[in-house]
């Protein structure tokens, strides 16, 4: 038996990994718009922790699985208490005898970490506090189709650099994509995660920038990229935030300094007047629905790369 892998953040993958990854995505994809995937994944079962609501995590996981041929078991707060019922470790050694694979969404990415430790099977993450990695991999399919290449490619993230910028960054860096983060200087990228995005992109002639002026970051993007400011299990922070990202909204005014042909994307769900504006999200330059349907995609690579 193979070594099991577990994916828990793009910055594990090589630049090379990472593309054979993204080229398997839209294989699979072409696949299931042609009439459907083939039963790779047939008598495979995937558990899945959730320990925060889901809406896209869940069904594009659940029907990865289906179209593949597998199936997907759904383990919500209630029906294990991770780490308050049954210890995290003792959840994976348990789970890992049942099923072929694990994916985990959860607050904590130190949860994903002793999930991977005690399971015998794969453990992927569908989203932690630290990283959302499923998510950016679906992402660049997205600005690929809309753009036609992803080399050279001019991305801006705007807004606060949470757990998708850091994987977002991740995956433009290993796609030789110019990268330029717009967020204030209290929520940038930490100095460790931007020294290896910048060490990965000097390999594929990409770059990554980190800037705080809004303006100035989204003047040569072709893409320009937000996420919520208040994650699930921050709202407290909200009173603080507010202020201080409200220059950073998405917004038709802001958008005055974009290219007339950069798409917006958004990983949802959005909290629309916060950091972005209903005309900017319903706009027809939005690739924010592609991006929902891409997750699926991304996801069945991922399964077949870990689980076959």
């Amino acid at each position: 038996m193979l070594r099991k892998r577990d994916f828990l953040s793009l910055a594990d993958l090589t630049p090379v990994e990472f593309n054979e990854w993204l080229d398997y995505a839209f294989a699979l994809k072409r696949e299931w718009l042609a009439g459907g995937n083939a039963p790779l994944l047939q008598n495979k079962t995937l558990g899945m922790i959730f320990t925060k609501p889901s809406l896209r995590t869940r069904v594009s996981f659940e029907m990865a699985m289906r179209q593949l041929g597998g199936h997907a078991i759904y383990l919500g707060p209630e029906e294990i208490g991770l780490g308050k019922r049954e210890s995290v470790a003792d959840v994976a050694r348990v789970l890992s005898r049942f099923v072929d694979g694990i994916m985990a969404r959860v607050f904590a990415h130190s949860d994903l970490v002793t999930l991977a430790e005690n399971s015998r099977v794969p453990v992927i993450n569908g989203l932690s506090d630290a990283s959302h990695p499923c998510q950016a991999l679906g992402d660049m399919m997205t600005i690929y189709e809309h753009k036609g290449a992803l080399k050279g490619v001019h991305v801006s993230f705007i807004g606060d650099a949470n757990n998708v910028a850091t994987e977002l960054t991740f995956a433009c860096a290993y796609s030789g994509t110019h990268m330029t983060l717009g967020c204030p200087v209290e929520y940038q990228l930490g100095p460790d995660v931007l020294a290896k995005a910048q060490w990965i992109a000097a390999q594929t002639g990409g770059s990554v920038t980190q800037i705080n002026d809004p303006r100035t970051a989204i003047e040569a993007a072709e893409v320009i990229y937000t996420d919520t400011w208040i994650s699930m299990g921050q709202e407290a922070e909200a009173a603080v935030k507010m202020p201080i990202f409200m220059p950073y909204q998405v917004n038709a005014d802001l958008m005055q300094y974009a290219r007339p042909d950069a798409i917006i994307m958004h990983c949802l769900p959005a909290h629309r007047g916060q950091e972005i504006t209903d005309d900017v999200a319903d706009h027809s330059n939005s690739a924010i629905w592609d991006q929902a349907e891409n997750r699926m995609h991304a996801q069945k690579a991922i399964l077949v790369k870990l689980l076959k």
